[in-house]
């Protein structure tokens, strides 16, 4: 092979491995979302204790069968390692037809006295996609380490009680 073709040849690969990488980094990269006061949470930065995401949208009807169910944890589970989030993925686009201000989120939160810390994820960009969440509204357990334990608790059946489950996985690492 001549230089000049060996040298377009390692420019590729090497194009190709800085590509890969990259997309690795970001894929990789932790979750900080923004609460609706401002304040930036790393939930995946909060060694020793359990993070448990509740990932929903104000507008979908089953959001508030969701409220409930994370407060009944945030009870239950009051005073140990465990913090309980509610992720709101309501689009921040004005032309979105799930568009939500955050003072509709926080509309959403006071009519169902939400008791977790509400974050803001627009669009579901950075959850649904690092914690392989298929469908909203879903929990996402989070261990001590920082990383998933287990897939995703997705779905809510007002006709089965959802905190049984997600509860004996919060045990499982405590």
């Amino acid at each position: 092979m001549c230089p000049a073709k060996y040298m377009k040849t390692l420019k590729s690969v090497f194009t190709i491995l800085i590509l890969t990488i990259a997309a690795a980094v970001a894929a990789s990269a932790q979750v900080s979302l923004t609460s609706l006061d401002g304040a930036r949470v790393n939930v995946e930065g909060q060694t020793g204790k359990v993070v448990v995401l509740a990932i929903g949208a104000s507008w979908l009807p089953l959001s508030d069968k969701q409220a409930e169910y994370t407060n009944a944890l945030s009870k239950k589970y009051a005073g140990k390692n465990v913090v309980f989030y509610f992720v709101a993925t309501d689009s921040a686009k004005t032309g979105s037809k799930n568009f939500a201000t955050n003072e509709e989120i926080q509309k959403f939160a006071t009519e169902n006295r939400l008791t977790a810390t509400v974050l803001r994820d627009p669009d579901g960009a950075a959850t649904l996609k690092k914690f392989n969440v298929e469908q909203v509204p879903s929990f996402v357990i989070i261990d001590k380490s920082g990383r998933q334990s287990g897939d995703p608790f997705g779905g809510i059946d007002p006709k089965f009680d959802i905190t049984v489950p997600i509860s004996k996985a919060i045990d499982r690492l405590m």
